[in-house]
């Protein structure tokens, strides 16, 4: 879940930073050494994701994100750090901000609405980097993924190095779209979501252990009327499951607060979340974060239940 910046990597990134001081006057040093951090800073690993300590990774994201944004002054046409900046800032928002609020549950109505808020920011932030990247990939991307995005993804070649691109650059505006489903200049964006999750798809399904299954769960868990489908939604959670040897509790969590919710399924719901916590976080010991904050999650849902139905009408008649 979380795109992690390695500690060696890390220290070699201030170490050049701290060389650029005297490069003022030399051009293409300064350029050369920028590249080289962002370049760095790009790749991936499994120093955050497998961590045991989430507060850790709170407290320590932050900084990343604003050293992404610091070298991207300097090169901001660097494609892959641009996505590691939208998926950083999407996964931030998801697993310390947006998971906040729903472990605060609607007793504490203002402070959720702050978060919310606070988040739907952040998904924006993201996103906009990943439309640079778009541009930068393909020249023009971002305006036509708005016109028409199924035909704009035609238009181009994809190739399997350009699924994380499509998957954040879905991921971060999809999740935005899910908080402000009551904001049309968000709403009319959800076709683009889809498009770039299913151009992903065709190219890679198992990408990143199922991640481009999951985030389809959510999509087809939306109502009818905004393209979704119960039966499409089942079929993606059981080909998540199955991809991932049932080593996550994404999957379960995402079906649960999606397709359970909506068809007002309470004991489908508890059974689903009960699943996901019965996860043993060693299982899959790369990904050991991510499942301790879904889990965190899936508790919060459950702690929040009676939120998310509707009591039971009383039928019986007064004096019986």
């Amino acid at each position: 879940m979380i795109r992690p910046v390695p500690p060696r990597a890390l220290g070699l990134c201030l170490t050049i930073l701290l060389a650029l001081v005297p490069l003022t006057g030399c051009g293409a040093l300064r350029s050369a050494a920028v590249n080289t951090v962002a370049s760095t800073l790009a790749q991936t690993g499994t120093v955050f994701s497998s961590d045991n300590d989430p507060e850790l990774i709170r407290e320590s994201i932050p900084f990343a994100l604003k050293l992404y944004e610091s070298i991207l002054d300097s090169a901001p046409k660097h494609k892959d750090l641009l996505v590691a900046t939208c998926s950083a800032f999407t996964q931030y928002a998801f697993a310390f901000v947006e998971t906040d609020a729903e472990v605060l549950g609607e007793t504490h109505h203002d402070e959720v609405v702050k978060l919310k808020a606070r988040a739907l920011n952040l998904y924006i932030r993201g996103k906009d980097y990943c439309m640079r990247a778009m541009d930068v990939r393909w020249k023009g991307m971002h305006a036509a993924l708005m016109r028409d995005p199924a035909a704009a993804l035609k238009k181009v070649k994809v190739k399997k190095a350009d699924v994380p691109l499509l998957y954040w650059t879905a991921a971060s505006l999809g999740a935005a779209v899910s908080l402000g489903l009551d904001k049309p200049e968000l709403v009319v964006d959800l076709p683009t979501v889809r498009a770039l999750a299913e151009r992903a798809m065709s190219i890679d399904e198992t990408w990143s252990k199922g991640a481009l299954h999951e985030l389809m769960i959510s999509i087809d868990s939306l109502p009818a009327a905004l393209g979704g489908s119960p039966e499409k939604a089942k079929e993606h959670f059981e080909k998540a499951v199955k991809i991932q040897g049932g080593s996550s509790p994404g999957p379960y969590v995402s079906y649960a607060s999606g397709v359970m919710v909506a068809a007002q399924d309470r004991a489908g719901f508890e059974k689903l979340l009960n699943e996901a916590l019965a996860i043993d976080s060693e299982k899959d010991p790369d990904t050991r974060l991510v499942t301790m904050i879904t889990q965190r999650r899936a508790r919060a849902m459950l702690d929040n239940i009676e939120s998310k139905f509707a009591k039971s009408p009383d039928l019986r008649r007064p004096g019986l």
